[in-house]
């Protein structure tokens, strides 16, 4: 029978959609389980160590003497960004000075030249040289043996950097890598007041020491100061890889889905077409238990079969993903083990059976007397009951799927609520098309108009679902084709075309005057310039505040980092109150503090909220007397806080600006490094093409995977399109028998065919248009605008599948004979 039925095109639908179900779930598992894996396989590379202190502030030489007193290997290393100088070229560099011990578990690998064989070094550079990374050596075309300049020292380069164990993707190591012995950071005199610096230490050793040293540790920590250890490791890169994880989950999840859609539609047909060779075997003895063992079989077969091809391509699918996010992963990945596979197939055999069997049960139960008499009848208790279990069965595999519940239950949740929205509002439209009055309008003087608009009645509940699986097919396209480009342009021309794209950090306040009027002897207009003092939130409302008082993942960071914070007495131009007032200048008796509404949602901060600060060692309060909304993407500088200028006015402070520099005029950078050494110039540009650059490959990797929501998508559609052809065909063959012309056959089916696709057209564009709107406002901060090409090709290409569908229809109704068709039915 499988045979059979696959010969006769009954299966292939079906069958196809499984295999995407599967290769989607399989090929993202196989990837997290190769990264699970990898990560704990290289947990000490990762890390440079067993156990890694960090902080932002210099480590007490009490810790390196209590590593060393229990026995274990100490090495230490200090990053921070600055830009290096090479004859005439600067480059933004991320800096990493270690001790001549780093790394404790991994190797650093070097190379005599760009391009040349590398091999293991046996410690890190010698105090007096640099290591550059391959990138570096190219951008400054400074090879082993030249001159490189940092702050105020000079460098000869020994080495070309190859292999770092422990290098992360965090915005220190997306610049290109210099590396020098610690030693010599206290001659660039690159360290001073607002530096953004992560110091490490990093120790190695027998397990039982390395528990004893955290343990003895970790009560010892202060704020700014974590732990890493193997359990633990590289939260940076844990964190992109489940954000990109997450992301390969949600379309897992969208073509898993899409695929049940197309299971169902598919079973649906197949059962109709079963319905009177069933009652024939009825007829001659077939009792229910061996009929359903009998289908049952076919389709577990059929089943284990797509389950088998679906992972066999998802195992290979996942190589592609690996090798799209190889520069966030910087680690060699094993081969998976076989449990994506199983749960990829135990995926695909849930589908089946939850979408499946409810029809499958139908069959069962079919009267003996079908043979001389059509009826099938409604699907009793136990399908219904079988098609809520089937669905429950999925939710809970697909929110396993997922592995994140909250965006689990978001995409299951909201995807149900649009299935039944779809349903619901194309009932009602299609009783509205059919209604009396459309009638009367539209077919007054067409029968077959007239004849198709009241067919849109007679069959509403199998036109809606129809309806709505069209558009949940076109929603999908929509969003993959259109919407998903209006949200990549708009994100990337989201900053004004005069934007600053430099930034200069760490302007020392007797420097202030010099680099001013650097700007005015270089003819460069002069920009603002904004003070920085670097202080860490202790309290809120008089109570300590902590990484545990909150859930929220950003929450946590931001409060256990140090903030930027600026004083001022006038507000910016680019600011903006959204709530409260801006400072009283006569006001000396209580500090206010302006924060901006976007982190005071994160952290839960409110007007009238006192906010209390420790800088340099001294704390202050503040109370907060507005909120304000800034345009970040201007590109200019922007504080989370800012205070009256009396309130920081004796803090140690640093001078940040922001400013436009035309292409062809980087000379000027040149002169301003040589001048002022310590400065460190950021280029924003540069800065997020590299970051751009890991971005593009994650949208590499999810775009591939959106390609089975994609195709999942188009099998709902042509599903869709094949559900009720079996039932139209059979009514086009009694109005043909009853004297009607193919003209007229092909008319009825033109005008019921066009108002459901105009229907599911509309609604995917409203679906489509509503999700980017939410994704570019929650995700992207950005105002999308209305694309007014996709309110014409939404409706557009819902009216064009339905008018192919009733084409093509109508030709195979017109060439087979009306009398054939009746005697089948």
């Amino acid at each position: 029978m499988l045979a059979r039925d696959w010969r006769a095109g009954e299966l292939r639908v079906l069958a196809l959609a499984l295999v995407i179900a599967v290769t989607s779930v399989t090929s993202v598992s196989f990837f997290a389980d190769r990264v699970r894996q990898g990560l704990n396989r290289e947990a000490h590379q990762l890390l440079g160590g067993d156990l890694l202190l960090a902080g932002d502030q210099p480590w007490d030489p009490v810790y390196a003497g209590e590593i060393a007193r229990r026995g274990l290997a100490v090495a230490q290393s200090t990053n921070f960004i600055s830009m290096a100088q090479a004859g005439d070229k600067s480059i933004l560099a991320g800096v990493k000075a270690v001790t001549s011990a780093y790394p404790l578990r991994g190797k650093l690998r070097i190379a005599p030249r760009l391009n040349a064989p590398d091999a293991v070094a046996a410690h890190g550079p010698e105090a007096g040289t640099v290591w550059l990374d391959e990138r570096l050596t190219s951008a400054l075309g400074a090879g082993v043996g030249d001159t490189v300049k940092l702050g105020s020292a000079t460098f000869r380069v020994a080495a070309v950097l190859t292999l770092e164990p422990d290098r992360g993707a965090n915005f220190f190591n997306i610049a290109p890598r210099l590396m020098m012995s610690q030693a010599d950071v206290a001659a660039t005199r690159l360290i001073q007041t607002g530096s953004r610096v992560t110091y490490q230490v990093l120790a190695a050793g027998e397990r039982k020491q390395i528990d004893g040293f955290e343990a003895w540790a970790r009560p010892r920590l202060e704020r700014g100061q974590r732990i890493e250890n193997l359990d633990n490791a590289r939260p940076e890169i844990r964190a992109s890889l489940d954000r990109a994880q997450s992301f390969l989950g949600l379309t897992a999840l969208l073509a898993a889905i899409l695929a049940g859609v197309a299971i169902a539609l598919a079973t649906r047909r197949f059962v109709e077409r079963q319905l009177d060779a069933c009652a024939v075997m009825r007829c001659l003895g077939a009792t229910q238990s061996r009929l359903m063992a009998l289908y049952g079989t076919e389709f577990l077969v059929l089943g284990l079969a797509a389950c088998i091809a679906g992972c066999l391509a998802g195992f290979g699918a996942q190589f592609l993903i690996a090798h799209w996010l190889i520069e966030v992963l910087r680690a060699q990945l094993p081969q998976p083990t076989v449990v994506p596979a199983l749960q990829g197939a135990l995926v695909g055999l849930t589908l089946l059976l939850g979408f499946a069997l409810p029809p499958l049960l139908q069959l069962k139960n079919v009267p003996a007397v079908r043979v001389i008499r059509r009826e099938s009848g409604a699907p009793q208790g136990g399908a219904l009951f079988a098609y809520a279990l089937g669905f429950a069965a999925l939710v809970a595999l697909l929110l396993w799927q997922a592995g994140d519940l909250k965006l689990g239950v978001t995409v299951v949740g909201g995807f149900s609520a649009a299935v039944l929205l779809f349903v619901g509002v194309a009932l009602v439209s299609l009783r509205a098309a059919s209604s009396g009055r459309a009638l009367r309008l539209f077919g007054a003087r067409n029968p077959a108009i007239r004849y198709g608009l009241a067919n849109l009645r007679r069959h509403a509940r199998s036109n809606a679902v129809q309806v709505a699986s069209l558009a949940l097919g076109l929603t999908a396209i929509l969003l993959l084709t259109i919407t998903r480009s209006d949200l990549i342009d708009a994100w990337r021309s989201a900053s004004p075309p005069d934007a600053p794209n430099r930034f200069v950090i760490g302007i020392q306040p007797e420097q202030l005057k010099p680099v001013q009027e650097f700007f005015r002897s270089a003819g460069t207009p002069l920009p603002d310039v904004y003070p920085m003092v670097r202080g860490r939130l202790t309290e809120l409302n008089g109570r300590p505040v902590s990484e545990h008082d909150y859930t929220d993942e950003r929450a946590k960071r931001l409060v256990e980092r140090e903030f930027n914070l600026s004083h001022m007495d006038t507000l910016p131009g680019h600011n903006q109150i959204a709530a409260g007032r801006w400072f009283d200048p006569r006001n000396r008796s209580e500090a206010e503090a302006s924060v901006e509404e976007g982190i005071a949602k994160t952290l839960g901060l409110k007007l009238g909220d006192r906010l209390t600060y420790n800088v340099g060692g001294e704390t202050f309060t503040a109370r907060i007397t507005s909120l304000r909304k800034l345009k970040w993407d201007s590109m200019k500088v922007n504080f989370f806080v800012v205070t009256p200028e009396w309130v920081l006015a004796r803090a140690p402070t640093s001078f940040v600006t922001a400013f436009r520099l035309e292409p062809g005029a980087e000379a000027v950078l040149d002169r301003m490094v040589a001048a002022f050494p310590n400065l460190t110039v950021v280029d924003v540009s540069a800065a997020l093409r590299q970051a751009q650059g890991i971005i593009d490959q994650v949208i590499l990797a999810v775009q591939f995977v959106f390609l089975f929501a994609l195709g999942a998508g188009l099998l709902v559609l042509y599903s869709a399109l094949l559900a009720t052809e079996d039932e139209r065909r059979r009514e086009a063959a009694i109005m043909r028998a009853f004297g009607a012309s193919a003209a007229q056959v092909s008319g009825a089916q033109r005008a019921e065919f066009l108002v459901m696709g105009a229907i599911a057209g509309v609604l995917a564009t409203f679906a489509a248009s509503a999700i980017s709107t939410l994704l570019a406002a929650r995700v992207f901060q950005l105002e999308l605008p209305v694309n007014y090409a996709l309110w014409i090709f939404g409706p557009l290409a819902g009216v064009l599948l339905l008018s192919l569908n009733a084409w093509l229809s109508a030709r195979k109704v017109i060439r087979a004979s009306p009398a054939l068709v009746l005697r089948e039915g």
